[in-house]
């Protein structure tokens, strides 16, 4: 599932009801009823010619169409490129959206509930318009039990979803939120005669009945995948849409290890790759390809709050319950040595859940953060209202040997001794550490700390598995570490209930891994959800990682404010502009074209 969703503001009095072209949740709408197209694109780009790319995502093969079900692997990009929402969003503002399947949306004053009204041009790709019953069935199946449990998740503030005329639709709310309209806004609609019938979680290998530009070019499963445009896709002259997807053909192709992936790429089996080890950025991307201008080594930067990456504690197993533990296990790390050693000084340390971005906490809590912390006082810990953690660091006068002393004392607080060649717990049980990665790369990158763990006497293990294999043991939480990456947002909201809710944290297939299940957390989510203006919204995003981070649910990692991209110049031609808010694969299919003197 895409990190962001869509959002949208209401109007602060109870004025009446009313409809409008886009929507801004905190802020001021760009563009007005009327526009063209998005100051980012090319409204007179060329259609044609082909773009191939890897997955960003760790590879593997697909075995179902369906990207809305728990079991199975769906192939990359197909919510993407094959899904529309009634609203969209755009690379520049990061909380508005604007009509996509709807032309507009009447939100009642109470504020609890939301009229969409379609496009009348809006049409799936089997040729026949997308109804207000469509719509229903999707919002109907998606909170199903054969659909996968998030959806349950995001949408449990939507009461129901109801047809009032053929082509208007109206989503009831259980209460005056004002980021739901925005929430329903962005769910994928799909048609009714999609899989025939069949259960849900049995429509597989039926191509999707769905409205966007794009469909695969045959219904085979397996590892790569053609997606062709849709010469007859309804949207081509949306504002929304003028100047995107550009390419006829857009392929993923994918490797089971770096070093053919890379190897293709110098091939010319594909064009643009988005690289994620600094060693092979440093290492791989030089020679006679990269020199004659054959292939481009380019930093793209962005504006983008930083990604979250970590090593993740499944705090569901007994042995990681203890904060004293988790916290020590912390101090293993060396991120110092390894930037020095291992990155090429390209990255900076992750610093909390939310970094490079106004949600992150930094220092005590301020007067505004006190105000919400306080009321939650008994249910936090004293140090949240001390300042904010920081990750451990070795730059002298610290070091690796002192952090290791601290975190063997934090071990043995917690019940955790060394005897008899291992540390051991009360009951004599060894401390080991089993952690499941499906990243062949990553193993001399965890390994530093898997020597450090050794010296406290905790044995880590690697389970190296494959993609597929991962995520069918995490959805089980059948794990007791990993690595998670989460894309930033500038947006935050319902999603985070999936994320760190207590709901989730007992949910097989729920995206809450580390387990987190506080009441504290949930109320600080609430507080969240429930922000007004944007002031409001980042003081609660700080109490939430302020908590988090006092949790030691995970150990920090790494991340860069730039994206590392390979390509193939020729035959492709940039936008002038670079957008403020983007993901790299996402921008290149939706903006690039490819020269008419090249295709």
């Amino acid at each position: 599932m895409r990190g962001w969703l869509l959002w949208m503001t209401l109007a602060l009095s109870a004025a009446p009801s009313w409809a409008a072209h886009a929507y801004a949740q905190f802020g001021d709408i760009k563009y007005p009823a009327g526009f063209t197209h998005f100051e980012y694109v090319n409204p007179g780009a060329p259609k044609g010619g082909e773009i191939r790319l890897v997955p960003p995502t760790r590879p593997t093969n697909f075995d179902k169409f369906n990207p809305f079900t728990l079991k199975g692997t769906a192939p990359s990009d197909i919510a993407t490129l094959m899904f529309e929402s009634l609203l969209t969003g755009n690379f520049e503002e990061p909380t508005t959206a604007y009509g996509l399947l709807a032309e507009d949306v009447e939100v009642a004053p109470d504020r609890l509930s939301a009229t969409f009204r379609l496009n009348p041009k809006a049409k799936f790709n089997n040729g026949t318009p997308v109804l207000a019953a469509d719509v229903v069935y999707s919002f109907e199946t998606l909170t199903g039990k054969l659909a996968a449990p998030q959806y349950r998740t995001i949408y449990a503030e939507v009461k129901k979803a109801t047809a009032v005329s053929e082509r208007s639709v109206r989503f009831d709310f259980a209460s005056p939120n004002r980021e739901l309209p925005l929430v329903v806004g962005g769910m994928a609609i799909f048609s009714r005669t999609w899989g025939g019938g069949k259960p849900f979680d049995q429509i597989t290998t039926d191509l999707p009945v769905a409205s966007g530009p794009y469909r695969p070019a045959s219904n085979r499963l397996g590892r790569d995948i053609t997606y062709v445009r849709d010469p007859n896709y309804w949207g081509v002259d949306l504002p929304v849409r003028k100047g995107q997807f550009n390419f006829d053909r857009v392929t993923f192709k994918v490797y089971l290890d770096e070093t053919s992936r890379f190897e293709g790429l110098k091939a010319g089996e594909f064009d643009f790759m988005r690289e994620f080890s600094s060693r092979n950025w440093a290492r791989q991307y030089t020679g006679k390809q990269f020199d004659s201008g054959e292939l481009v080594k380019r930093a793209f930067e962005n504006h983008n709050p930083g990604d979250f990456q970590g090593y993740v504690f499944n705090t569901r197993k007994e042995k990681f319950k203890d904060i004293r533990v988790r916290q020590a296990i912390g101090l293993a790390m060396d991120f110092e040595w390894l930037n020095r050693q291992m990155f090429y000084g390209l990255y900076t340390r992750v610093q909390g859940y939310f970094p490079n971005s106004e949600f992150h906490a930094e220092g005590l809590p301020k007067p505004d953060e006190l105000a919400l912390l306080e009321p939650l006082r008994p249910k936090l810990r004293p140090d949240v209202f001390g300042p904010a953690p920081i990750p451990p660091n070795t730059a002298p006068p610290g070091s690796l040997r002192e952090n290791l002393r601290k975190a063997s004392a934090l071990l043995a607080e917690a019940g955790w001794t060394y005897r008899d060649g291992a540390l051991r717990n009360t009951e004599g049980e060894p401390f080991t550490i089993e952690f499941l990665n499906d990243q062949p790369s990553l193993v001399r990158v965890v390994t530093p700390m898997q020597t450090a763990l050794r010296k406290l006497g905790i044995e880590m293990t690697f389970r190296n598995v494959d993609f597929s294999l991962s995520q069918q043991r995490m959805q089980n939480f059948d794990f007791e570490m990993t690595s998670l990456r989460l894309p930033g947002s500038n947006a935050p909201g319902g999603e985070l209930l999936e994320l760190f809710g207590s709901k989730a944290a007992a949910t097989p297939g729920s995206f809450n891994l580390w387990g987190v299940s506080d009441p504290a957390v949930d109320a600080i989510v609430g507080k969240v959800v429930a922000a007004t203006t944007r002031p409001e919204l980042a003081t609660a995003m700080r109490v939430l990682d302020r908590v988090l981070s006092h949790g030691y649910y995970s150990i920090p990692q790494y991340n860069s404010n730039t994206f590392l991209i390979g390509y193939r110049p020729r035959p492709f031609v940039l936008p002038p502009t670079i957008p403020l808010y983007y993901q790299a694969d996402d921008w290149a299919v939706s903006t690039w074209w490819a020269s008419p003197a090249n295709k």
